[in-house]
């Protein structure tokens, strides 16, 4: 299965989005948030296996603002360097704009049943979080998002349901961040939180170091029976 590239129009540009459709033609749509990466092939293959779930997937460039079209690795330094200077430049409150204006460009895509969630990975987690505090996204999932607990105090905002899948040994997520997590969002009947205590970040990543096949597994199945209940 492959997609195909379309443009997403936004509030002062556009970007670009990478779809792919369920070989039925339709289904509900899930938008697909991109790590530190950009664009790449793990976030196109992800897209492409929402898609042969059922799903409208669409995976925006979110990075288009500072260069469009990132499309690099975790095999090399200096693209672990470039990854991190392009998270340090990344506005988050556009880039909750720009999921926001994916969920809307979803909807109206043939096919599309008018449900759209979001699910995304490292920086997309968080994007996925906000999604559920500042957009009109149906569903959410979340995997190893950062830096969620410094939006915490948004989860009142939380109207539909949060899924989040949380590494126990992520370096870039320490137990006192996963502990507020906890604390925010327990009490919360529309929040879910997994925990895996023997995984480190980005256990979901297929070909990066800290990939476990059996929880990346677990994760996504969770995921697809969660969207099917909450997107139908």
């Amino acid at each position: 299965m492959s997609g195909t590239e379309i443009n997403i129009p936004c509030k002062d540009g556009s970007m670009m989005g990478y779809l792919s459709m369920p070989q039925s033609g339709s289904g509900p749509g899930v938008v697909v948030i991109q790590e530190i990466f950009g664009v790449n092939q793990v976030m196109r293959d992800i897209t492409d296996a929402f898609a042969a779930e059922g799903f409208v997937a669409l995976c925006p460039d979110l990075f288009w603002r500072i260069e469009p079209g990132v499309n690099i690795t975790d095999q090399s330094k200096a693209e672990w360097d470039k990854a991190f200077s392009l998270f340090g430049k990344f506005n988050r409150d556009t880039g909750a704009e720009d999921v926001g204006a994916t969920i809307a460009v979803l909807r109206k895509i043939k096919g599309c049943n008018g449900k759209a969630g979001t699910v995304g990975f490292c920086l997309g987690g968080l994007l996925a979080y906000l999604s559920t505090t500042r957009t009109d996204a149906d569903a959410a999932v979340g995997f190893y998002g950062v830096n969620i607990p410094d939006f915490i105090g948004e989860a009142s905002n939380i109207k539909k349901p949060l899924m989040l899948h949380i590494a126990g040994k992520d370096g870039f997520v320490p137990p006192p961040a996963q502990a507020s997590m906890h604390t925010g969002l327990d009490g919360n009947k529309l929040c879910t939180l997994y925990d895996y205590p023997e995984q480190d970040h980005a256990f979901a990543r297929m070909g990066g170091e800290h990939y476990d096949e059996a929880a990346a597994k677990t994760a996504m199945s969770r995921t697809v029976s969660f969207f099917k209940t909450h997107l139908a």
